[in-house]
């Protein structure tokens, strides 16, 4: 599985995120313009991992800019992808980073990202919603809001947690699915991305940060 990831990616890294580098699709690779079978065939999906995508890039911008938001304190980055934000919370000092994403090709890309930036990660492809782990502190959650059902499952569970305590980042452009209700914008970013996945190559992303509504 590494060798289909390191021959169909480049080490590049994000606009954003100069300090680090990541496996990416690039347009001169195989996998950037590789149709839903052709991918099957390959047995990895869609492949969300392999994308620097717009709220992860500014959610890992913030991190690193406000680097108390996570030093010492243990974090969860949700729906991890290729670990860009997990990665990003390491490299601000956090004491432990959970990296949760139930696809295992995923999973691989970000042990090959860790890796790469000199980091450590625990990497989980368990399903980790309603889960209210204590070793969860911080909870960063980079463009879920894509769609409904998933928000309908994510949204509650990150209230739960707001009430008890932990704090909840997310980073995101603005999708339809995000809530109006109970956020706090924190930062605001230009983030470049990829036109195949999204619907410009340019997208302004805030971060946004889960407030008590009642």
């Amino acid at each position: 599985m590494s060798d289909l990831i390191l021959d169909n990616t480049r080490a590049v890294s994000p606009r954003l995120l100069p300090e680090m580098k990541l496996y990416l699709a690039q347009d001169d690779v195989p996998l950037y313009r590789m149709g839903e079978d052709e991918l099957d065939a390959l047995g990895i999906g869609t492949p969300y991992w392999a994308f620097a995508w717009a709220g992860g890039q500014a959610l890992g911008r913030y991190l690193l800019d406000n680097p108390s938001v996570v030093r010492g304190r243990k974090v969860l980055d949700f729906g991890a992808g290729s670990g860009m934000v997990a990665i990003a919370a390491a490299l601000a000092g956090a004491f432990d980073v959970i990296a949760a994403d139930i696809d295992p090709v995923a999973a691989e890309a970000m042990r090959l990202n860790a890796e790469m930036n000199d980091v450590h990660l625990d990497i989980l492809t368990e399903d980790v919603i309603g889960s209210t782990d204590p070793n969860f502190e911080v909870v960063l959650i980079g463009d879920v809001f894509y769609d409904k059902g998933l928000a309908d499952l994510v949204l509650p569970w990150l209230r739960e947690l707001e009430v008890l305590g932990r704090t909840v980042l997310i980073g995101d452009p603005g999708r339809f699915y995000l809530p109006s209700m109970g956020m706090e914008r924190v930062a605001r970013y230009a983030s470049e991305t990829t036109g195949l996945m999204e619907d410009t190559d340019l997208r302004n992303a805030g971060v946004w940060r889960l407030r008590d509504v009642a």
